[in-house]
C-alpha cells in the first residue's frame, strides 16, 4: 500500500508553488558617474588595491586583520548559521518520524515472571501541495547568499577602517617629524639671536620673541603624539591584537602612503555586481519575495501521509492521509500574507536605496580625489616658495637688512605649509582608497 501511495505523493509535491515569482529589480542609474568616464572595470572583487601604496607594513596589517578581525569573524559565523537553516528546508522539512522501543519485566508471588517487548515506527510525509516548503527553501538559500555577501561587506568595512587609520597614523608621524624640524630650526634662530645679544646687536626683546616662537613649536608635539597613539590603538582593535605586539612595528618611521595605481571606478551599472552590500540587499529582497509564497501557502489546505508500525507479540500497522483545512484563522493568515507583501516591498526599496547610496559614494570619492590632487600640487608649490623665503630671510637678517620678526614669520609660514602638505597628502591617499572601497574592490580576498 505504501508503495502505491508514495509515487502519488511525489507528484503532488511537484505542484506549482503559489506566491509571486521573483523578478530581478531595477533602479534608475546613469550611464556614467558624474566625474567618471564610460570605461568598464569588470570583476574587481579580488583586486588587492592597497598594494599600490607599496607599503610592506600596511600589507602585513591587511593580511593579519582579514584573518582576525572580529566583525569579519562574526559575519562568517552568520554564514554557518544560514547554512544550518538552509539544511532544515526542502525535503528535510517534509519528512519526519520516530522509532520507539521498550522492554518491561513483570511478575509477582503467584505470577510467573514475564518480559514484554514493544517496538514502534511512526513515519510522516508532508505533501507540499501549494509549494510552501519550496518557497521556504528559496527563502533560506537567498538568505544564505545574503549572509555570504555580508562577509564581503564586513571585509570592505575592515579595509576602509584599517587603511584610513593607517594613513592617519603615518600623517601624525610626518607631522611630528616636521614639528621637530621646526623646533630645531627655531632653536638655531634662538642661538643666533642670543649670540647677537651678547655682541650688543640684538635686544632682550628679540631673545624673548625667539624663545616664544620655539615654545610655540614645542607645544604642538603632545596633540600630534596623541593622534599617533590613538591610531595605533585603533589598528590593534581592528586586528584583535594587543597593542604591544604592533607598537614597535608602527613606531618605526615610514613615508606617508601615496597611491600610484589608477582610480577607475567603472560605470554605475557595475556596482550591482561589484558591491557586496548591494548584492546582499538584492538577495534579501529575493528572500522576502519567497516569504510571500510561504505565507500564501499557509492559506490553503495541507496534506500529510503518516502511519505507525508496532510490534508487541504480533505486528500491527496503520497508514493514511491527513488533511488540514485552515478555516477559522483565515483573517490571521491573510494578515500574515499582507505583512509579507509589505516586507517584500520594503526590501525592494532598501535595495534601490543601496544602489543609489553606492553611486553617491563613488561620485563623492571621485570628486574628493580630483580636488585633493590639485590641493597637493598647489601646497607643494607653496612649500617650495616658503623654503626660498626662509633662506633669503635668514641671510638678510644676518646682514642686518631684515628684522627678526620677518625671519620668524617666514619660518612660521614654512612650518604651516609643510604641515598643510602632510595633511593634503593624507587626504589624497584617503580619497584614493575610498574610490577603491566604493567601487567594491578587494572584498573577495580570503574567499567569497
Amino acid at each position: 500500500m505504501i508503495a502505491r501511495i508514495l509515487p502519488a505523493a511525489l507528484i503532488l509535491t511537484a505542484c506549482t508553488a503559489v506566491g509571486p515569482e521573483y523578478q530581478q529589480p531595477t533602479a534608475p542609474i546613469a550611464a556614467r558617474f558624474a566625474s567618471g568616464g564610460a570605461t568598464t572595470i569588470g570583476e574587481v572583487s579580488a583586486q588587492r588595491w592597497w598594494l599600490a601604496f607599496n607599503d610592506t607594513v600596511l600589507n602585513t596589517l591587511v593580511d593579519r586583520g582579514l584573518a582576525q578581525n572580529l566583525d569579519v569573524q562574526s559575519a562568517l559565523s552568520r554564514v554557518a548559521e544560514a547554512q544550518a537553516s538552509a539544511r532544515a528546508t526542502g525535503m528535510s522539512a517534509q519528512i519526519s518520524g520516530t522509532i520507539s522501543g521498550s522492554a518491561m519485566r513483570s511478575g509477582g508471588d503467584a505470577i510467573a515472571p514475564l518480559t514484554t517487548r514493544q517496538a514502534g515506527f511512526a513515519p510522516a510525509l508532508i505533501i507540499d501541495l501549494f509549494g510552501g516548503t519550496a518557497r521556504a527553501r528559496e527563502q533560506a538559500l537567498a538568505q544564505l547568499e545574503a549572509a555570504q555577501l555580508d562577509v564581503g561587506t564586513a571585509r570592505l568595512a575592515y579595509l576602509s577602517s584599517l587603511v584610513s587609520t593607517y594613513i592617519d597614523l603615518r600623517y601624525y608621524q610626518q607631522a611630528l617629524a616636521i614639528s621637530r624640524q621646526t623646533i630645531a630650526s627655531r632653536r638655531e634662530t634662538l642661538a643666533l639671536v642670543q649670540r647677537q645679544e651678547r655682541a650688543g646687536t640684538a635686544t632682550a626683546l628679540s631673545v624673548a620673541q625667539s624663545q616664544a616662537s620655539l615654545d610655540e613649536a614645542r607645544a604642538s608635539l603632545p596633540s600630534l603624539e596623541q593622534g599617533f597613539y590613538s591610531a595605533t590603538y585603533a589598528i590593534a582593535t581592528l586586528l584583535a591584537e594587543p597593542v604591544q605586539t604592533l607598537q614597535p612595528m608602527l613606531e618605526r618611521g615610514a613615508a606617508q602612503p601615496t597611491a600610484r595605481g589608477n582610480a577607475r571606478a567603472g560605470v554605475p551599472a557595475e556596482l550591482l555586481r561589484n558591491r557586496p552590500d548591494v548584492r546582499s540587499a538584492e538577495r534579501t529582497y529575493a528572500a522576502a519575495v519567497a516569504n510571500v509564497g510561504v505565507a500564501e501557502a499557509d492559506l490553503y489546505p495541507s496534506l500529510s501521509l503518516g502511519g505507525t508500525i508496532t510490534t508487541s507479540g504480533g505486528t500491527t500497522w496503520s497508514f493514511g492521509p491527513s488533511l488540514s483545512i485552515p478555516v477559522l484563522n483565515q483573517p490571521v493568515l491573510r494578515a500574515n500574507r499582507d505583512r509579507a507583501i509589505a516586507q517584500a516591498k520594503q526590501a525592494e526599496l532598501t535595495w534601490k536605496a543601496a544602489v543609489l547610496s553606492a553611486v553617491e559614494e563613488v561620485q563623492v570619492a571621485q570628486s574628493d580625489l580630483s580636488r585633493n590632487a590639485r590641493a597637493v600640487a598647489a601646497t607643494r608649490r607653496s612649500v617650495n616658495s616658503y623654503t626660498q623665503v626662509v633662506t633669503l630671510s635668514r641671510q638678510t637678517y644676518q646682514a642686518g637688512t631684515t628684522t627678526l620678526l620677518d625671519l620668524l614669520e617666514s619660518q612660521r609660514s614654512l612650518a604651516t605649509a609643510n604641515l598643510s602638505l602632510a595633511s593634503v597628502t593624507r587626504d589624497l591617499a584617503a580619497s584614493w582608497a575610498r574610490v577603491q572601497i566604493a567601487s567594491g574592490k578587494g572584498w573577495a580576498i580570503g574567499g567569497k
